[in-house]
């Protein structure tokens, strides 16, 4: 069940009209609409329309558990889940005062483990005082991540960590699959420049691992990294562009292409 399912069925749980949810949620009717259509695949205002729908959170947002807390016992929840899964289902019985950015963390790290990898950073974004109209995105560690040999040896992260407030993401239509996803790295090279120039520090989605859509992407191809936007060229065919258009478009196979994560926005920082 996808998230628009899954807050479709919380709002007629509840008997509430879409402006009856936003109003006792405090957000904006476009805001639900964009969800249960499909257009939104995360928001940063789960938690409230779970807590307004009498849902648990963490089925509203990850699909994980019983839209009802309580409906199973504990006991049979972590018969059948996973150990992560297991520290996701704790959150949702008693994490709920956490602040969201905490939580957001704690999830973070469940995924990484959950999955082999270290992909971030968290020793200094731990010192970062971050407010509650502000999220923290934490540095993505490429190279731990995508092996060595993938990216320029003098690649260098220009920002550590990011904290910025939600709002400018919203205002800038940036959407994301959710908090934990969200991920800081710096670009390379020259092939996309004028898009992304080298240095330029980037926010990626890493939880999206597959073609959604154009739109420019994370991606290895035969072994090496990069950054690249992607069109469909046919049933079987990938083209990749480079908007450096000194740099010649490539075409490659569906299935040699592996895509980490899409880039959302391009942090600027310009000398005047």
């Amino acid at each position: 069940m996808e998230l628009k399912d899954r807050l479709k069925y919380a709002r007629k749980k509840a008997e509430l009209t879409q402006s009856e949810l936003a109003d006792r949620a405090g957000i904006k009717q476009a805001s639900v609409s964009e969800i249960e259509r499909g257009l939104s695949r995360t928001s940063a205002y789960l938690v409230k329309i779970a807590t307004v729908c009498g849902v648990d959170p963490l089925w509203l947002a990850e699909g994980v558990g019983s839209p009802e807390a309580g409906e199973r016992t504990q006991a049979q929840d972590e018969a059948q889940m996973s150990s992560a899964d297991q520290v996701r289902s704790m959150l949702a019985r008693i994490g709920k005062g956490l602040p969201e950015e905490a939580r957001s963390k704690i999830l973070a790290a469940v995924n990484d483990a959950s999955s082999g990898q270290v992909t971030v950073m968290p020793t200094e974004a731990q010192a970062l005082k971050v407010r509650p109209d502000e999220i923290l995105i934490p540095q993505y560690d490429i190279r731990a991540a995508m092996g060595h040999g993938q990216v320029p040896a003098d690649y260098n992260e220009a920002i550590r960590n990011l904290v910025v407030r939600e709002d400018v993401l919203r205002e800038k239509g940036v959407t994301y699959t959710s908090l934990s996803a969200l991920a800081v790295i710096t670009g390379w090279g020259q092939s996309m420049e004028g898009t992304i120039n080298d240095k330029d520090p980037v926010i990626v989605d890493r939880g999206v691992n597959e073609f959604i859509g154009d739109g420019v992407y994370v991606m290895s191809w035969h072994g090496l990294l990069y950054i690249k936007r992607i069109q469909v060229m046919d049933a079987d065919h990938f083209r990749l562009i480079s908007d450096n258009k000194h740099y010649e478009n490539q075409q490659a196979r569906v299935e040699d292409v592996t895509i980490h994560a899409k880039v959302l926005l391009i942090w600027n920082a310009r000398k005047v």
